[in-house]
């Protein structure tokens, strides 16, 4: 089943942080589409990745991340 999750991502400050991350989500199995703003920082991630892995694909690039409710 295909779903939105949101992430809220800190440590990123500028558009290379940006395009990193959203390289980083988009290599997710199961990802199907991924937008990345750096304000306020966070990612609106579309598919039936885990919560986990897209967690850990952030964390992997740099930075933290949290699901954002």
């Amino acid at each position: 089943m295909t779903s939105q999750t949101r992430l809220k991502i800190s440590g990123m400050t500028c558009g290379h942080c940006v395009a990193h991350t959203q390289k980083a989500l988009e290599a997710v199995p199961g990802v199907t589409q991924v937008e990345v703003t750096l304000e306020p920082g966070g990612a609106v991630i579309t598919g039936d990745a885990s919560l986990d892995a897209l967690i850990a694909a952030v964390k992997d690039a740099g930075y933290e991340a949290e699901r954002d409710s």
